[in-house]
């Protein structure tokens, strides 16, 4: 028991070397109970126990494999033992394999020689089994690239087959770090070699010697049994017959076998057919599977199966090879054609265009299919502008019905404006808007929008095929096909001026179609055909012209976002400054249309500043306008101030003196319209200081002429006062030049105005009553040279001092500020009038004087308030032509009927004295 548990131990074997596959006897000590306690068995590491036959516990018999170790030891493995020990070691000797050219002494077995780059089981070539190593030292590859090598040695080969073998290039390229001593030995190893070649057949002449004898043993006897017999002069030789015997052997057997192997010689082609169709059948099926794949749409299996069949057939000289493969490229061709025709078909996605054009490229297409593409789509975007030209001229394409506005029913170019320009610019776009709804969008703001979104839509897809056209990622999107990208990149570098000549194309096209629509006079006449043809369209306004500068403000900030350079772009910029432009002269004419018709909305009612609504509704006409022409006027990057070009500035400055000119001409024309012309009777609204001031006013009281004068007056004096101070503020804030001149011009024109319609104002009240004082003076054929003691003021002053009241109470009706400027003129008209009718007197009596006196200072007295230079000098030259009065009693009378006058008269007298009661505010 103790016995049966020791491990093995072998301690002999024999033959102790040879070759693979010797049979070998191993002795040793416990090698196992039996063939079924033997578990492993290892000689040199190579397991032997498939080969192992046990024969008893001290004796093994097998055969020793081709290991991979030249000399090991031999290990025996076992159930009851386990893991064995040797003491001995088997050397494995590894044959000399003789080559197909090697003259040999003995036969040698044929062998089937492996290619080991194919791992494929097929004859090569005698000349590739050539000895790889031929010096026999370890070869060490030097890192010389062989384009260095053919520098240094031109015509040269390192290649020791080559007729230009160059031995200084091969030890340079497989022995570059090989010692002097390992040279050395490589050189006794080809010494012996050439002296092994030069023994030549002579040596395997002895090596053999006795086969030799032997041979020549066999033919002598030969010859011998030849000679001995006789039959040959009857029968012929014994070669002759047994040629013949030959012979009809052959022909029984061809007799007898032909059909069969006929049927045999048949099974032998069908079957070589069936072996070359199964082992070429991606070949042969190559023509289906293609067709297959392109109608499913697999167009990276078909290029891929192309280029394995171009590699392995390519130049294939078998011939039915050769028309499988022309069937192939026939196919390709097809596929090519119809790649292309997606190519340039449009519309079509950037994603689908460059996977085209790398399929185009990987099947070799002939051209540049990428170049191809970048000119269908050029002139595909050039075909849309004109298009939408054509679609709107044509009358084809229906506005928006008074339901909404367009912007609001369809997709528009703003819209997907905003993305783009916020996202470069870091703002965002506003729509602007008529702010009155149920108009219908005009025809050439469609027509904008639609050109906009055309390039919006398009342009950034051609100038991105472009780049990728440019940098090569059109082929390669890792930098693999470095031929193609490179290509791309040369071709790319040709054309580029053709491609600026492109977009400069695509810009003109736009920038012309937009001027034809709505700036024909900047277009030569030539042509007008093409890019016209909108007279019989509806003129814009200054709003919906904004809004198409908005729109081609997005167009041109969505393709500078592109990157594309400024220089291309610069025609939109130079269409962006004429729209500016024309919008800001547009925005004024259309505002001088619109002031006209202020006129027609006078209503009269004043409130209590004494102005009516038209000077607040003239200042708000030219605030919008100012609101509206912000965004033309705003200056955008790359923009110029469209108000520094000193034709553009002189022009708004005329057309706005023009609106201010416009609108005083208004207020001049309602100052002399006359009840008859008023399309409807208008109520004016009084402000007075008391509830009954006036009570015969009535509520309903259209203005007499001298009222609308009243109320003209006050308007312009709130003009020149307020409103024109404010517009050029405005016109300030807003960045308009000429404020000052317009401003001036305004002011003298309304100033002009105010004189004249106060002079005819003054006209219409002071004469009638100027003209009543001398009729009233010497009614009742009154006498200054004859007359009684005065009794007091006579009736005639009262009333022209109750007509000057009235007067007072139609100004300070409409405007408290206008009193004191009319009645001074309505005084200074009396005092002028009395001074010329004293003067024309020619002697008073002593009660004729005094009568005198104390009307003119009962005068005086009562408008003292409203005294000026001129009246108070009339005053007092009348009174110096009166005699003196010189009794205190006299005096004292004129006193006393002086106060009496001012007593009996103090009611109606208040009205002259400084206002102490406001307008009632409203």
């Amino acid at each position: 028991m103790s016995r049966s548990r020791q491990p093995p131990l072998v301690t002999g074997i024999s033959p102790k070397e040879g070759a693979a596959w010797t049979k070998v006897t191993i002795r040793g000590e416990n090698l196992g109970t039996g063939s079924t306690d033997l578990i492993g068995l290892s000689i040199c590491g190579h397991n032997c126990l498939l080969t192992a036959e046990w024969m008893s516990a001290s004796k093994i018999v097998c055969r020793v494999g081709p290991a991979k170790d030249d000399k090991g030891e031999i290990i025996v493995t076992t159930k009851s033992g386990g893991l064995g020990t040797s003491t001995v070691s088997f050397k494995l000797i590894r044959p000399e394999r003789i080559g197909i050219l090697d003259q040999s002494a003995v036969w040698v077995d044929e062998m089937n020689y492996y290619d080991m780059r194919t791992d494929r089981n097929k004859g090569i070539s005698p000349l590739s089994l050539r000895p790889s190593n031929p010096l026999g030292i370890d070869i060490d590859k030097g890192k010389f690239p062989p384009k260095d090598m053919e520098l240094t040695f031109p015509g040269m080969s390192g290649d020791f087959t080559s007729e230009n073998f160059s031995a200084t290039w091969y030890l340079i390229e497989n022995h570059a770090g090989s010692s002097f001593e390992q040279l050395k030995f490589a050189a006794s190893n080809l010494k012996k070699q050439a002296t092994k070649k030069n023994e030549g057949s002579l040596a395997y002449v002895k090596g053999g010697l006795s086969t030799f004898f032997e041979a020549q043993d066999a033919l002598a006897a030969i010859h011998q049994r030849l000679e001995s017999d006789g039959t040959e002069r009857v029968e012929g030789s014994m070669t002759q017959r047994l040629e013949n015997i030959l012979n009809r052997a052959s022909d029984t057997a061809d007799t007898l076998f032909q059909e069969v192997l006929g049927r045999k010689d048949k099974a032998d082609s069908t079957r070589n057919a069936l072996n070359v169709l199964q082992r070429f059948k991606f070949l042969f099926n190559l023509p289906l599977n293609i067709e297959r794949n392109i109608q499913k749409g697999d167009y990276d299996v078909v290029i891929n199966d192309y280029e394995k069949a171009k590699s392995l057939f390519g130049n294939t000289e078998v011939p039915v090879f050769k028309k499988v493969y022309a069937e192939v490229e026939t196919r390709i061709a097809a596929l090519r054609t119809l790649l292309l025709e997606k190519l340039l078909q449009t519309p079509s996605t950037l994603h689908d265009q460059k996977r085209y054009i790398r399929y185009l490229s990987d099947l070799h297409a002939p051209g540049d299919p990428a170049w191809q593409c970048i000119y269908a789509q050029h002139k595909w975007i050039l075909q849309l502008l004109q298009n939408c030209r054509e679609e709107f001229i044509s009358g084809q394409r229906e506005g928006v019905g008074a339901s909404g506005l367009e912007g609001d029913t369809r997709p528009s170019a703003l819209g997907r404006l905003s993305h783009t320009a916020s996202l470069k610019r870091g703002g965002s776009l506003r729509t602007p808007r008529p702010s009155t709804s149920g108009f219908e969008t005009p025809q050439q703001v469609q027509f904008v929008e639609k050109l906009s979104d055309v390039v919006i839509g398009q342009l950034p897809n051609f100038w991105k095929l472009w780049i990728s056209y440019v940098n090569g990622s059109l082929f390669s999107e890792t930098g693999e096909k470095s031929g193609q990208v490179e290509k791309s990149k040369k071709n790319a570098r040709q054309r580029q001026n053709d491609f600026k000549k492109m977009i400069e194309e695509m810009t003109n096209r736009l920038v012309k179609l937009v001027r034809g629509a709505l700036l024909p006079s900047t277009l030569p006449q030539g042509e007008l055909n093409f890019y016209g043809g909108w007279e019989n369209k509806t003129e814009l306004t200054g709003i919906w012209l904004t809004q198409i500068i908005h729109t081609v403000r997005g167009c041109h900030e969505a393709l500078s976002a592109l990157e594309i350079p400024n220089d291309l772009l610069q025609v939109i910029q130079d269409l962006l400054l004429d729209l500016r432009v024309h919008c800001l002269m547009v925005t004024l004419l259309h505002t001088t249309e619109g002031v006209k018709r202020l006129a027609e909305k006078e209503d009269w009612v004043v409130d209590n500043e004494g102005i009516t609504g038209l000077p607040a509704q003239f200042e708000q006409c030219m605030v919008q306008m100012l609101q509206s022409l912000k965004e033309p006027l705003e200056i955008k990057p790359g923009e110029i101030n469209v108000l520094l070009l000193d034709q553009v500035q002189d022009q708004a400055t005329e057309l706005s003196v023009g609106i201010m000119k416009v609108f005083i001409n208004c207020l001049e024309q309602l100052s002399t319209k006359t009840d008859g012309d008023s399309d409807s009777s208008h109520n004016m609204s009084v402000d007075l200081s008391s509830p009954d001031r006036f009570a015969s006013v009535h509520e309903s009281f259209s203005p007499t002429s001298e009222q609308r004068l009243l109320i003209i007056l006050s308007n312009c004096q709130y003009l020149e006062r307020h409103t024109f101070l404010n517009l050029a503020d405005h016109f300030e804030k807003h960045g308009l030049t000429g404020t000052e001149k317009i401003t001036r011009v305004s002011v003298d024109a309304v100033r002009e105005l105010d004189r004249k319609l106060f002079d005819a104002y003054i006209e219409r009240r002071a004469d009638p009553i100027a003209g009543s004082l001398e009729p009233g003076i010497y009614a009742g054929y009154f006498d200054w040279r004859d007359c009684q003691t005065p009794t007091g003021v006579r009736n005639y002053l009262k009333e022209a001092l109750v007509n000057i009241i009235a007067v007072h109470a139609e100004v300070f009706t409409v405007s408290k500020d206008l009193v004191p400027r009319v009645l001074s003129r309505i005084v200074e008209s009396v005092a002028d009038e009395m001074c010329r009718l004293m003067q024309c007197v020619s002697s008073f009596s002593k009660n004729g004087a005094l009568q005198a006196r104390l009307e003119l200072c009962a005068l005086r007295d009562a408008v003292a308030s409203f005294l000026n230079t001129e009246s108070n000098a009339s005053f007092k030259l009348a009174l110096e032509g009166l005699p003196q009065l010189h009794s205190g009693a006299d005096k004292k009378l004129l006193e006393e009927l002086i106060n009496k006058f001012k007593s009996s008269m103090q009611l109606q007298l208040t009205c002259f004295q400084p206002s102490c009661v406001q307008p009632v505010k409203r």
